[in-house]
């Protein structure tokens, strides 16, 4: 995968950068890493310059990331609780006030998590998808998205071109913050589905 992103930046330049960035938003598991920190060093050695390398990068996130958008606001609020209402929601312990709990969280954090989600990997992309769902008006979604994705392209993009034909052992250290960052994530998941249920199971009780 990470030859095929290569030359498709090689051949393409900052199409290629904008092309790989949105697809890369849209599939997760292509790294961003590859592509940021590579096109930092091609800017050390083509015409490429860093400024509009950040910019290609921030148009293929930003593009990607509506993507994600839109495909969220297919599950919106109405259609998720007709889900819950279902077999799914038997299974699941889930109920409607779930839904609207966390409909009223991301309108009061969803800004700030957008921003903050564009620094951490996977949830860089998938958070557009709760974003669309709870219908955050898209002028502030773009603004925060844009805010938090060239912030991101930019550092890695500028450290590509500092470390040059040495990108590659900088690629190793994002690699293991993703790595930490994913099993992170699998604990907080899983504690978060322990106390859900196990607070779910005392209502029941109650009742």
């Amino acid at each position: 995968m990470q030859d095929i992103i290569l030359d498709v930046m090689n051949q393409f330049g900052y199409f290629g950068v904008f092309l790989m960035i949105a697809i890369e938003n849209v599939f997760p598991p292509i790294p961003s890493e590859v592509i940021l920190l590579f096109g930092g060093f091609m800017t050390t050695k083509t015409s490429l310059n860093v400024g509009i390398m950040t910019i290609a990068a921030t148009l293929g996130s930003i593009v990607g990331a509506i993507a994600l958008y839109y495909i969220g606001k297919i599950f919106n609020k109405k259609r998720l609780k007709k889900i819950i209402g279902g077999k799914i929601g038997k299974i699941t312990h889930l109920k409607n006030e779930d839904i609207d709990k966390a409909d009223l969280w991301f309108d009061t954090k969803g800004y700030k998590t957008v921003f903050f989600c564009r620094f951490v990997p996977i949830l860089r992309s998938l958070i557009s998808i709760p974003a669309g769902m709870s219908e955050m008006p898209m002028k502030k979604f773009l603004l925060y998205t844009a805010c938090g994705s060239v912030i991101w392209n930019f550092v890695l993009i500028c450290l590509g071109s500092v470390v040059g034909k040495n990108w590659t052992k900088i690629l190793t250290v994002f690699d293991t913050y993703t790595h930490v960052v994913v099993i992170v994530l699998a604990i907080l998941f899983i504690i978060g589905i322990y106390i859900f249920y196990k607070k779910r199971v005392k209502d029941g009780r109650r009742n």
